[in-house]
């Protein structure tokens, strides 16, 4: 038992050095979108983590396996929709993260795991109305 107990605890060090690539962090705002007031405060607080060049990491997220987890949900969420560089977007692209953000505003977005994380995260009826609403995609 204490030698299978020193084992998990070598591989648990171990993991530490695999460290997976982070989004960089960025103040630019050169390529930002720009939203109303009330809509950024509820993509700050429920999408941007995922979605922007502005991510703040939590303490788990330098943690093996969790930096693991962490970092491929962001690395898959900004390159699904990064609102850092919005202005980088073609109109075409623009239409098209538009509607992507009407479907996912109602049903999987923020995810279940992210929210578990950060209450402040969930997004309420009203919320998701106004991101519908903001998008003016109509069915």
């Amino acid at each position: 038992m204490k030698r299978a107990l020193i084992i998990c605890f070598a591989v648990f060090l171990l993991m530490q050095f695999i460290r997976p690539q982070k989004v960089e962090y960025s103040e630019d705002e050169t390529y930002e979108i720009v939203l109303p007031p009330d809509i950024k405060e509820i993509f700050v607080r429920a999408c941007y983590d995922c979605h922007s060049n502005k991510i703040n990491y939590p303490w788990y997220s330098n943690v093996a396996p969790f930096s693991w987890v962490v970092a491929n949900h962001t690395n898959e969420g900004v390159n699904a929709l990064n609102f850092s560089n919005w202005e980088k977007y073609t109109q075409a692209q623009k239409d098209e993260k538009l509607k992507a953000i009407y479907r996912t505003a109602h049903s999987s977005m923020p995810l279940p795991a992210y929210t578990w994380a950060h209450i402040e995260a969930e997004l309420s009826k009203e919320d998701r109305e106004k991101i519908r609403d903001w998008t003016g995609v109509r069915k």
